[in-house]
């Protein structure tokens, strides 16, 4: 996701995309331990998509 699309975004709906992330990143992980990914840069993308969100959650609760 983009910063800018993450800054549209409400509380919740970041709190629901970062559940969604995690879940994503945990079932690459375990897909990529039991027979390699394709394109295992996706759990890279999905494990900075989470950060990224975490971010802005933090930084809307110091505010």
């Amino acid at each position: 996701m983009k910063q800018s699309e993450i800054k549209e975004l409400s509380v919740e709906e970041l709190k629901e995309k970062m559940a969604q992330f995690k879940k994503q990143h945990a079932d690459l992980k375990i897909a990529h331990s039991v027979t390699p990914l394709e394109n295992p840069l996706q759990i890279r993308k999905a494990r900075r998509n989470v950060a990224q969100l975490a971010t802005e959650l933090t930084k809307r609760d110091n505010q």
